[in-house]
Order: C-alpha cells, then structure tokens, then sequence
C-alpha cells in the first residue's frame, strides 16, 4: 500500500513540476521574474527560461523513473532544485515583490512554509530517505 502511495505521491509532484516549467516558459514568464532577485547574477529572463527548462526536465525524470531503482536518485536531485530555488523565494518575500497572487507578507511568509514541505516530499515519495539511511548505515 505504501508503495503505490509513494508512486503516486512522485506522479503528482511530477506532474507539478511539468506545469511549473511550462508556466515558466509560457504563461507566469512575468511572475517568475519576480522570483529572481535584483542581486542574482545574470539575465532574469535567462534564468526563467533555464529554470523552466530544468523542471521539465525534473517533471520528466520523476514520471519516467516511477518504478526505477534510480528513483532516489531523481528524487535527491528533485530536493536539490527546491532548495536552490528557495532564496528566490526568500528574495520575493524579503522585498516584498508580488506575484503568483501573494500580494502580503503573510502570503510570502507562508508559502516559504511550504518549501521544505516541497523538499521532504521529493525524498520520501522516491524512497531516497530510506536509500540514504540504508546506505549510511552499510558504512
């Protein structure tokens, strides 16, 4: 039962992360240039397009490695994403840019909330906590 909970907990996330990179590339381009802060190096539109494109690819490795033994990989990589998106984030709520509809402290507070929860969520639903634990432990 656990297993197909799991399974269907990674297609859910993935198939989140499929719409994530699409609306970067097409229809939220405005709302994700928010996300990136002043201070980031580089090309905003650059780096929402990029970003986009690294979640369709993260869309497509959780939907295909389903049933995979490079699962927890995927999801190790999935995890890294959502932290390395979190100081955009972080940004937005610290600057108090609006976007996705967050248009108060509150609003950006909590959804900064919701970020570990993303992480969490990529490492338990692709076994790659149990992976991780067991592999320490064979050490």
């Amino acid at each position: 039962m656990t297993s197909w909970i799991r399974g269907l907990a990674q297609v859910v996330l993935g198939s989140f992360l499929l719409l994530a990179g699409t609306a970067h590339l097409t229809f939220a381009r405005e709302d994700f240039r928010a996300q990136v802060p002043p201070w980031f190096p580089g090309d905003v539109d650059f780096v929402v397009i990029l970003s986009g494109v690294v979640e369709l690819a993260m869309a497509a490795a959780l939907l295909l490695a389903w049933r995979h033994p490079a699962r927890a990989l995927v999801g190790t990589a999935a995890a890294v994403l959502f932290v390395a998106v979190f100081p955009g984030n972080i940004a937005q709520f610290t600057e108090q840019r609006d976007a996705f509809g967050l248009t108060s402290d509150s609003s950006r507070a909590v959804r900064l909330l919701f970020q570990p929860v993303l992480v969490l969520w990529a490492l338990w639903c692709t076994g790659a906590l149990r992976w991780w634990r067991d592999h320490r432990a064979s050490r």
